[in-house]
C-alpha cells in the first residue's frame, strides 16, 4: 500500500486494534441494553434519552473510524483473506448498531410535536436537530422492534454478504488483454477502466471486449448478487409500509420528489446538449456513432507525454493554488502524509473513493493511477471529497453524515478547478487546450447520459424485479435497451454494452440505493456554485465553504438555498448548468481545429 494507515491502528489487528474493538463492541452492547429497557420519549425521561443520543454519537465515531479503516485494507488487498474476515466482522457490528438506532427509532417515533420539539431544544441537542429528526422521519416506516432486529442479523448473512461477495469476486477478476502488437496478459479487472480510456480504439476494444468475457465466464455471480440485493430491499419495503422503491433513495438523498423529477426534467429536455458532445466525438473518429467504450476516449497529440504520479500531483496543485490557495494547501499536506493509495497492482479492487475517520478527523484517497490524464482528473475529484471532510472536522459526528447528493458537489468542484487552473495557465498549446476540453466535455457526457443510463436501468431492473428474478439474458437486453434509448442513435446499434449491470460496482453497494443519480445532481450543482465563482471571484468562497460545512444539517434544497440560495425544486436551474456545456463544446471544436489532436 502507498498510504499510512498508521493513525488509525499501528498495526492489523495489533494489541491497540483489538482492544479498540473489544471496548466498541461491549459499549455498543451495553448502550443497545439501555436503550432496549427505555420507554418511549416523554416529558419524564428526557434526559435519559439525552444521555442515549450521546453515548449513540460516541459509538458511531468509533464504528466509522473502525469501519473507515477496513475499508481501506480491503479495497488496497482484496486477495487478503484476515483482511477479508475483517470485513466481515465488521458487519456484526454494523447489526449491532443498526439495533440501536432501531430503538432509537422505537424511542422517538410516538411522542408527540410538543415533547420532541423540546427534547431537540436541549442544550447538547440543540445543534443535532435535523439529524434526530432524521431518525424520527425514518420510524414512520419500521416494522416491529422484533422484525427489524431480525432484520439486522439477517443482513450480515444476506444482502451485505451478497455485497462483499461482489467486491471479493471483482477484486479477483483479470481478463486476457490483447494488444495491437499481439502481446497478451492477464490483467486485473482494476485497470480496465483506464485501458477504456486508452487513445487507441483497438486497445480500448480490445479491453471491453476482454473484461466482458470475463464478467460473461462467471455472469451467474453478479447476477445473483443483484437480484438478492434488490430482492431483500423490496421485501424490507413492503414490510416497511413503503410506498415505492424510490422512497428510500430520496430520503437517503436528503431531497424531495420534487427536486428529483426538477433535475431529471432538464435532464432530458436538454439531452441533446450532451448528446451532441458525443456525435462531435463520433465525427472526429471518422463516423457517425461510437460503441459505450468510445465514451471517455482522450483525444491524441503528436509527442504527447504521457503524466507520472509525480506529474498528476504537481498539476493538481497548481492548479488547486491558482484558484483556492487553501484547497492547494490540504492538497499538500495530503501528499506529505501519504493520505492516498494510488499505485496500479494486482488485488487492488477497482474505483476511486475518498473515506475518512471521525475520530482522527483525517481522510484517505484511493485509486489506481495509470498515466493518464482521466486519472489526473480522478485525483482532483477524491481531493475534493477530502478536503470537504477536513472542512467539516470541527462538526459533530451527528452533522458530519452529509448525503451523496451533496457530497459529489465538492469532488466535482475540485475537477473544475482542475481544469480551469490548466486552461490559464500561461503559453498552454492549443493540443492541451483541446485535451482538457475533450475530458471536460466528456464528463459531462458521462453525467448526463451514462448516469441517467444507470439510473434509468435500475428502476426499470426494480419494477421487473418485484415480479420475481430477472434472469442474466434480460439484465443483459434491460442494459442495452436503457442505453439505446438514453444515447440515441449517437450510439453504434451493436455497440452497447450488455454486462454493464456486472461491471459497474455501484450497483452492488449495499448501505446505499440507487447509488447513482446523486452523481448528476452533484455534478449539475457544482457547475451552478462554480457559476457563481467565476461570476464573484474569491469572494464566493466563504460561502461556499459555510455550505460544504452545511452539507449534514439540513436537507440538500435548505442548505443550498440557505447558504448560495439557489433553488433546486426549479427545472430552469439545472438546465442552465447543462446548457454552459455547450460552450465548453464550442472551445473544444476550435482548439482541435487550431491543433493536431485527434480522435482514434
Amino acid at each position: 500500500m502507498d498510504w499510512d494507515l498508521a493513525s488509525y491502528f499501528p498495526a492489523f489487528d495489533g494489541p491497540e486494534m483489538r482492544r479498540f474493538k473489544v471496548d466498541l463492541q461491549a459499549d455498543l452492547d451495553a448502550l443497545l441494553s439501555e436503550a432496549s429497557a427505555m420507554a418511549a420519549l416523554d416529558h419524564d425521561n428526557q434526559e435519559a434519552w439525552e444521555r442515549i443520543v450521546l453515548s449513540f454519537e460516541d459509538v458511531v465515531t468509533r464504528l466509522r473510524h473502525l469501519g473507515s479503516y477496513v475499508s481501506c485494507i480491503t479495497s488496497a488487498d482484496a486477495n487478503n483473506e484476515d483482511f477479508a474476515a475483517e470485513e466481515g466482522a465488521l458487519s456484526l457490528l454494523d447489526a449491532q448498531m443498526s439495533k440501536v438506532l432501531v430503538e432509537l427509532q422505537r424511542g422517538f417515533k410516538s411522542p408527540s410535536d410538543e415533547v420532541f420539539d423540546a427534547f431537540t431544544s436541549r442544550p447538547a441537542l440543540r445543534d443535532a436537530r435535523h439529524r434526530i429528526l432524521r431518525i424520527r422521519e425514518q420510524s414512520r416506516h419500521t416494522m416491529t422492534t422484533e422484525k427489524e432486529h431480525l432484520a439486522s442479523d439477517l443482513g450480515v448473512d444476506g444482502i451485505e454478504a451478497w455485497g462483499r461477495l461482489y467486491d471479493r469476486v471483482s477484486g479477483k477478476l483479470t481478463f486476457e488483454m490483447a494488444y495491437p502488437d499481439g502481446r497478451r496478459e492477464q490483467v486485473p479487472m482494476s485497470q480496465r477502466r483506464a485501458l477504456m480510456e486508452h487513445p487507441d480504439r483497438r486497445v480500448r476494444r480490445t479491453a471491453f471486449e476482454g473484461g466482458n468475457e470475463a464478467w460473461a465466464s462467471i455472469e451467474t455471480v453478479p447476477a445473483a448478487a443483484l437480484n438478492a440485493i434488490s430482492g431483500t430491499r423490496l421485501t424490507l419495503y413492503r414490510h416497511r409500509g413503503m410506498d415505492h422503491y424510490l422512497d428510500r433513495a430520496l430520503f437517503q438523498a436528503a431531497i424531495s420528489r420534487e427536486t428529483l423529477n426538477a433535475m431529471f426534467e432538464a435532464v432530458f429536455s436538454e439531452i441533446d446538449v450532451a448528446r451532441s458532445i458525443l456525435a462531435y466525438k463520433a465525427r472526429l473518429m471518422g463516423g457517425d456513432t461510437l460503441g459505450w467504450y468510445d465514451l471517455s476516449a482522450p483525444l491524441t497529440v503528436q509527442n504527447q507525454d504521457e503524466p507520472t504520479w509525480e506529474d498528476a500531483r504537481t498539476l493538481v496543485h497548481r492548479a488547486f493554488a491558482a484558484g483556492y490557495p487553501a484547497l492547494a494547501d490540504y492538497a499538500a499536506k495530503a501528499y506529505e502524509k501519504k493520505w492516498i493509495d494510488w499505485s496500479p497492482r494486482p488485488g487492488k479492487r477497482p474505483g476511486a473513493f475518498c473515506t475518512g475517520s471521525p475520530l482522527t478527523k483525517e481522510s484517505r484517497v484511493y485509486m489506481t493511477y495509470n498515466d493518464n490524464m482521466g486519472d489526473v482528473l480522478t485525483l482532483a475529484h477524491e481531493l475534493g471529497h477530502a478536503f470537504h471532510g477536513h472542512l467539516m472536522r470541527t462538526e459533530r459526528t451527528l452533522n458530519r453524515a452529509y448525503p451523496m447528493t451533496l457530497a459529489e458537489s465538492a469532488s466535482t468542484f475540485g475537477e473544475m478547478l482542475l481544469m480551469r487552473g490548466l486552461m490559464e495557465e500561461p503559453g498552454i498549446s492549443a493540443e492541451t487546450r483541446a485535451l482538457m476540453l475533450n475530458l471536460e466535455a466528456s464528463d459531462g457526457a458521462t453525467y448526463l447520459l451514462d448516469i441517467p443510463v444507470r439510473f434509468e436501468f435500475e428502476k426499470a431492473f426494480h419494477e421487473e424485479r418485484a415480479a420475481g428474478k430477472v434472469g442474466v439474458g434480460r439484465l443483459k437486453e434491460l442494459m442495452v435497451e436503457t442505453q439505446r434509448r438514453v444515447l440515441g442513435d449517437v450510439l453504434d446499434p451493436d455497440g452497447g454494452d450488455p454486462y454493464f449491470w456486472a461491471s459497474k460496482l455501484h450497483f452492488y453497494i449495499t448501505g446505499t440505493t440507487f447509488y447513482n443519480f446523486p452523481y448528476t445532481f452533484g455534478y449539475l450543482l457544482s457547475r451552478g456554485l462554480f457559476a457563481q465563482y467565476e461570476q464573484e471571484g474569491p469572494d464566493f468562497l466563504p460561502r461556499y465553504e459555510r455550505y460544504l460545512k452545511l452539507t449534514g444539517s439540513d436537507t440538500a434544497e435548505n442548505v443550498v438555498r440557505r447558504t448560495v440560495g439557489l433553488e433546486l425544486t426549479e427545472p430552469g436551474f439545472w438546465s442552465g448548468a447543462i446548457r454552459g456545456l455547450q460552450g465548453v463544446l464550442d472551445q473544444l471544436e476550435a482548439s482541435v481545429a487550431e491543433s493536431r489532436a485527434v480522435l482514434n
